[in-house]
């Protein structure tokens, strides 16, 4: 028989873990799975806090997508826009002009982005908490943020240095915020010049409470945790300009700050917008249970998706609810959803997708964390344990597993590295200007 060609839009947690199943489930005979994505790896976003804090190596949160799905075909480029009428994706790689790729099944992952606001100042002066790209750059900003508090002698300056305003109270703000606080607070050892009294980090937050996932009363015990470490907590508080890296708050506060990150929540990737599939009101592709896409009443045969940019009825809720976007539900969708692939090219029916939120856990910093699993409650050092257990369970592949557990337990013995790399950010910038002609007299 002919072989089916599977192709799959984007390797995050979705496209990744439903390559490596199809991989594995389907002889070559069957299908051929082509993953298409801009970026050589997929990256466990559940570890940039971690990267970025240096707790683990910023390699060791990302994987190889060639070394994993050595079984599939992988295309290093942008799927531009998908005509599902003509089964056919436009591609555009890193270098050359677009080419189009058939096929007879496509799942549909390209994930989400950060959803911004039109605030004033923020896109020029606003960092996002998405990729590892933006989780370095924090930890180096940070880390010369402390470098240049310590080298100035005007208060203004080290005052906004040394003021970072995370927007933003779900689990990445608030896993960024204490991770980096906690990183920031260990560096200061080595600033003599500097005092934690001297830094100020500030939590926006728009709505009444922190980490909506979990009850109120862990809430309530997170930001009591913070507020313990001198931070200054604003809930129900709208960040409303930050231009010239001047932070006004709706409550009536302004200041200055050099470090603004914002966090505060996602959207389905834009990408979508150039695809002919039925979108709800947040503009997330319709799907069953089964993780086909549908129109109405009509199955679209040979569409699928899952993950953050999916609105997925959940079977364990009252009708009208969705799957949160997160890795847990993204990563046992994307499991269904191969198998579905699966059982459908080989004859059978698909099975809904059913799956009871277990629960949620976060890191604090170190030795820190909440956790709130089958509805047990958990907070301190216990909670933290749990969050680094079972993240390192779900990390693809053993050699990442392995990277991660050595990272952990060298940092039981060595120190913290609190060294900024800032010069990757921009590294031609020294050679030109050395290259530069001299100038005529």
């Amino acid at each position: 028989m002919n072989p089916k060609r599977i192709l799959v839009v984007g390797a995050g947690h979705v496209g990744l873990y439903a390559a490596l199943r199809l991989s594995k489930k389907l002889s070559s005979r069957e299908a051929e799975v082509v993953v298409v994505d801009p970026q050589p790896h997929m990256t466990y976003q559940p570890f940039l806090p971690e990267a970025s804090a240096g707790n683990i190596s910023p390699r060791h949160s990302v994987v190889p997508l060639r070394r994993e799905l050595r079984r599939c075909k992988v295309v290093a480029g942008a799927v531009t826009r998908i005509d599902h009428a003509r089964k056919t994706a436009t591609v555009q790689p890193i270098i050359g002009p677009p080419r189009e790729i058939t096929y007879d099944h496509v799942v549909v992952a390209p994930g989400s982005v950060s959803r911004t606001l039109p605030i004033p100042g923020l896109h020029e002066h606003g960092i996002g908490f998405k990729t590892i790209g933006e989780a370095i750059y924090l930890r180096n900003h940070v880390l010369e943020q402390l470098d240049v508090a310590a080298a100035t002698t005007d208060p203004e300056v080290r005052r906004r240095a040394l003021t970072f305003v995370f927007v933003g109270g779900g689990y990445a703000g608030i896993e960024a915020l204490a991770e980096m606080e906690d990183m920031a607070r260990h560096a200061l050892k080595y600033y003599p010049e500097l005092d934690t009294s001297d830094m100020r980090w500030v939590l926006v937050e728009a709505t009444q409470r922190v980490l909506p996932e979990v009850d109120r009363d862990m809430g309530a015990y997170t930001v009591q945790q913070l507020l313990k470490r001198d931070m200054d907590i604003r809930l129900d508080t709208r960040l409303e300009s930050c231009v010239d890296g001047v932070v006004k708050l709706s409550d009536g506060d302004s200041f200055s700050a050099d470090t603004i990150v914002w966090t505060a929540g996602v959207k389905p990737s834009p990408m979508l917008d150039a695809t002919d599939f039925p979108r709800e009101e947040r503009r997330r592709v319709t799907c069953l249970p089964t993780l086909q896409v549908v129109d109405g009443d009509r199955v679209v045969e040979g569409a699928w998706s899952a993950g953050d940019c999916a609105a997925v009825p959940d079977l364990t809720k009252p009708p009208g609810n969705y799957c949160s976007p997160s890795a847990q539900h993204a990563v046992r969708q994307a499991q269904r959803m191969a198998d579905n692939i699966v059982a459908v090219i080989r004859g059978r029916e698909p099975v809904p997708y059913k799956h009871k939120h277990a629960g949620s856990v976060a890191s604090l910093g170190l030795h820190k964390g909440v956790a709130q699993v089958y509805g047990i409650k958990m907070t301190g050092w216990p909670a933290w344990f749990m969050h680094r257990t079972y993240h390192m369970s779900r990390i693809p592949s053993l050699n990442r597993k392995v990277r991660v557990v050595v990272d952990w337990t060298l940092a039981f013995v060595l120190k913290r590295e609190v060294v900024a790399l800032g010069q990757l950010h921009d590294p031609r910038e020294e050679f030109a200007e050395a290259s530069q002609p001299p100038s005529k007299v």
